[in-house]
């Protein structure tokens, strides 16, 4: 049984997206999405988005309550395996502050629009980075995995794939612009446009040294060498090829 639709109907005052984003975060985060931070600073979030203006303002009392009674109807789940993968999860979009027992977004992510956020996933298949265009589903593994089902930007239904959504689904990593590349440092992780003459796919890469140059009407002349992670082969690259996390974005 697919409990969204249900969801959608509990609480009419929230909008599409809005319901979407708290479906994601119900699963991997339960405990945290009923802390009271945690449901000031995503109500905070949704009273932003432009398209709630002239609708109500949304109470982050009326969050937490949507948060306590969905985990209260969809989250019995330890009956058996089959009943766990049709339960919700959701892509790891809010972290948790050990220090002081509080929410936040992660670095990088603090104060966007959520319902604007765009994310990427791993594929099991070539450990290439792909943008997604929907998330399908949602399942828990017996193991209590938590896995959903993506739908990447560009390809059809027969390129679904389920991934982990702890470690395999991310925000979308960002292009840098030619006068960014100051931002770049040793050792940073980076997405690097890997070309091959039989592909050309997205791969995590770190950042072994760099060799910075005068910029001239071309844009960026600096060359980056580069790990990837998924077969340790190394490159020389310019800045066009790379793609930051949000995390060196913000630096």
């Amino acid at each position: 049984m697919d409990l969204r639709p249900r969801l959608r109907q509990s609480f009419s005052g929230f909008t599409k997206s809005e319901v979407q984003k708290m479906e994601w975060l119900l699963g991997s985060h339960k405990e945290q999405t009923l802390e009271d931070e945690f449901c000031k600073k995503l109500a905070r979030l949704f009273n932003r988005v432009k398209g709630r203006a002239g609708k109500p303002v949304v109470k982050w009392i009326e969050v937490q309550s949507w948060f306590q009674r969905n985990q209260q109807q969809g989250l019995h789940r330890e009956a058996s395996f089959d009943e766990a993968e049709k339960l919700p999860v959701a892509p790891e979009t809010l972290t948790h502050n050990k220090a002081n027992g509080n929410a936040k977004m992660p670095e990088g992510v603090e104060g966007a629009d959520l319902s604007r956020l765009e994310f990427e996933a791993r594929s099991s298949k070539d450990r290439a980075w792909y943008d997604v265009d929907t998330f399908l589903s949602h399942r828990f593994l017996s193991s209590e995995e938590p896995e959903v089902l993506v739908r990447y930007v560009g390809f059809g239904a027969e390129e679904d794939e389920w991934v982990n959504a702890r470690d395999s689904v991310r925000v979308r990593s960002v292009a840098l612009e030619h006068t960014e590349c100051q931002n770049v440092k040793v050792g940073d992780l980076v997405v690097c446009f890997q070309e091959r003459q039989d592909q050309a796919r997205y791969y995590d890469a770190h950042v072994l040294e760099i060799q910075r140059r005068w910029h001239d009407i071309r844009g960026c002349r600096c060359l980056f060498l580069i790990r990837y992670e998924h077969d340790n082969a190394e490159e020389r690259v310019r800045l066009r090829r790379l793609c930051c996390r949000p995390t060196i974005e913000a630096k």
